[in-house]
């Protein structure tokens, strides 16, 4: 399949999530990704091993990050290894790096360093806190992103402390928001023949993914408070939220309170109307939750879904992976490492025609392209 950015040449000089993760996407949908890493060490997600599970020599959420991209080692302290990769940037299309503010400048491959190389470039930078301010300098870590953006305090029920998302989500959000901002460029490049330079900042990216949130604190005199009672999100009514049965837990989402009395034979719910929802969502959400602990999590849910209401069950990962429905979406992507070990990772969740984009290619040695680079590029 002709997949759509095939032909393109990105250059990254990123590590660890953000940028990483925009690499691979943006090589999921065609793009030659090819990561400049330092010969020593390379990206140092390579040592990041998460629950010590490795892949040969690197850790295995290095390869979920870096498969189908290749690796070119160079010292860009070295000036003839800086050199060959100004050439390589005559031969690129985009440019992702997630460092610090001015260390590109230091080595002379900021935007303006690089614009006068390539003018067609596409150059996107991620930063913690943005090029200036007072934070500029600080790391810029998924977890004090998460803390610092109000992020943690989206999760859980009100009066239990912050409690942030199990997984890097500014990390991934500002990714994705790199790909679209890559994209853009790309399309006014080939409308104008000239590039661009796209900034982001994981701040940014987490103020941006809740911006419900935030229009709401704009506007509301009230403020924004997190239900008591089976917190599912602070915006919404009873009954959203997580709710336990006699032996597991089940999910309501949005759902009318008199028809949720009727299926769930709840007399008390009689004197709240839908207009009472928002503010007495933790009275009606209590009166719910008491209710549901009388049966079984299959009573309810049969009930709930002959009635057409939202509800679902619980689902872990194993839970899940036993489903029809895990299995008619075929997410699970196997690759080979070196043509021996394989392991299990996600696809790119696109489907383009109608095709799911599988790739089989792995996370690459460190350095492992090098040569073959010099001798197709250079």
């Amino acid at each position: 399949m002709f997949l759509p950015l095939k032909g393109l040449i990105v250059l990254e000089f990123s590590q660890y999530l953000s940028g990483p993760s925009a690499g691979l996407r943006l090589a999921d949908l065609g793009a030659r990704v090819i990561k400049i890493e330092r010969p020593v060490g390379g990206d140092p997600c390579r040592k990041l091993s998460i629950k010590n599970l490795w892949v040969g020599e690197d850790a295995l959420n290095f390869h979920a990050i870096n498969r189908n991209k290749e690796s070119f080692t160079a010292d860009l302290k070295n000036p003839d290894d800086l050199e060959l990769v100004k050439k390589l940037l005559l031969k690129a299309d985009v440019v992702t790096h997630n460092f610090r503010p001015g260390v590109m400048e230091k080595i002379g491959l900021a935007y303006s360093d690089v614009q006068k190389i390539n003018r067609r470039i596409v150059y996107a930078e991620i930063t913690g806190y943005g090029r200036k301010g007072p934070w500029k300098n600080k790391p810029g870590q998924d977890l004090l992103l998460q803390s610092l953006s109000g992020l943690a305090y989206t999760t859980g029920d009100d009066g239990d402390g912050p409690m942030p998302f199990g997984l890097s989500i500014v990390d991934s959000i500002c990714g994705i928001h790199t790909v679209q901002g890559v994209l853009a460029a790309l399309i006014r490049r080939q409308k104008t023949g000239v590039g661009a330079y796209v900034e982001l900042s994981l701040l940014e990216s987490a103020i941006s993914l809740q911006f419900e949130l935030f229009t709401t604190h704009y506007h509301s005199k009230a403020g924004i408070k997190r239900s008591a009672v089976s917190n599912g999100n602070p915006l919404l009514g009873a009954p959203y939220g997580i709710y336990k049965t006699a032996d597991g837990h089940i999910a309501l989402a949005m759902m009318s309170i008199p028809q949720l009395r009727e299926v769930l034979s709840i007399d008390e719910l009689a004197q709240y109307t839908q207009e009472d929802v928002f503010a007495k969502r933790d009275e009606i959400k209590a009166i719910i939750s008491a209710q549901l602990l009388t049966q079984s999590n299959a009573y309810w849910l049969e009930r709930l879904k002959a009635a057409g209401l939202w509800a679902s069950e619980i689902n872990d990962w194993n839970r899940l992976r036993k489903t029809d429905l895990y299995k008619s979406v075929q997410i699970e992507n196997s690759v080979a490492v070196n043509g021996e070990e394989r392991y299990l990772t996600t696809r790119c969740p696109i489907r383009i025609n109608g095709k799911r984009l599988f790739s089989d290619k792995p996370a690459p040695l460190l350095g492992q392209h090098t040569q073959k680079i010099k001798e197709e590029l250079l």
